[in-house]
């Protein structure tokens, strides 16, 4: 009877998955979703005091409901781009073949 492998053993899967992603890749992308959402808050500051307080609640909403979809692409977008298939070292040493 012959013997199966186990999914962990590692002569089955010679690949790693490693995620290379720090957070100075996604520094940008944070801070320009922070001024989208304090320029958005200032509009509609603006428009609360100018007796709009409708307009001022939709704005703000509107500007953060369009601008999220953007924001959660380039997070995905940047993460995927930074995994990476790494070949698993073997633990023989170079001049011994199995």
């Amino acid at each position: 009877m012959a013997v199966t492998p186990s999914p962990s053993d590692p002569q089955q899967h010679p690949y790693q998955l490693r995620c290379t992603l720090t957070f100075g890749d996604i520094y940008a992308q944070i801070l320009i979703w922070m001024a989208v959402i304090f320029v958005s808050l200032a509009a509609g500051l603006a428009l609360m005091g100018a007796s709009r307080p409708l307009f001022a609640l939709v704005g703000v909403g509107l500007i953060l409901v369009l601008s999220l979809p953007f924001l959660l692409f380039a997070f995905t977008t940047t993460l995927l781009n930074h995994i990476a298939l790494v070949p698993v070292r073997s633990s023989l040493p170079s001049g011994d073949t199995a």
